[in-house]
C-alpha cells in the first residue's frame, strides 16, 4: 500500500490553521449563499444593494474576514499541494514567496473595494 505523505505536520500550527478558516469559511459561505440566494435572489442583487449591505460594519467586517480566510485557506492549501508533489529548495521559497504576495495583494484589494463599497472611503 502507498504510504500516506503531508507536507502537514498533525496538530501543527498550519494543519491546524488549515482546519480552522476551514470550518469558518463553511459557516461564512452558507451565510453568503443564503443571504445572496435565497434572502435575494440572483435577480434583486444590485450595485446599490451591496453598497447598502457593506455600509452595515457587521456585514463589512464578515466579509473582509471571509475574505482574508479565503486567500490564507488557498495560499496555504495550494502551497501544501505543490510540497506535496515534491516541491523543494530555491523553487519552493520561490513559490511561497509568490503565493504570498499573491494573497496579500489579493487581500489589500479586496479590503479596499469592500471599504469603498461601504462609503468608508
Amino acid at each position: 500500500m502507498a504510504e500516506r505523505y503531508s507536507s502537514f505536520t498533525p496538530g501543527g500550527t498550519g494543519w491546524f490553521f488549515q482546519r480552522l478558516t476551514a470550518a469558518f469559511l463553511v459557516v461564512a459561505l452558507a451565510f453568503h449563499f443564503f443571504l445572496l440566494h435565497f434572502v435575494n435572489h440572483a435577480y434583486e442583487v444590485t450595485f446599490l444593494g451591496t453598497q447598502a449591505r457593506m455600509e452595515n460594519i457587521g456585514y463589512l467586517l464578515t466579509m473582509i474576514l471571509f475574505l482574508v480566510t479565503a486567500a490564507f485557506h488557498g495560499v496555504n492549501g495550494v502551497y501544501n499541494a505543490l510540497v506535496n508533489q515534491g516541491l523543494k529548495g530555491t523553487q519552493k521559497k520561490v513559490i511561497l514567496a509568490v503565493l504570498t504576495l499573491a494573497g496579500l495583494a489579493l487581500v489589500a484589494q479586496g479590503t479596499y473595494v469592500a471599504l469603498v463599497m461601504g462609503g468608508m472611503i
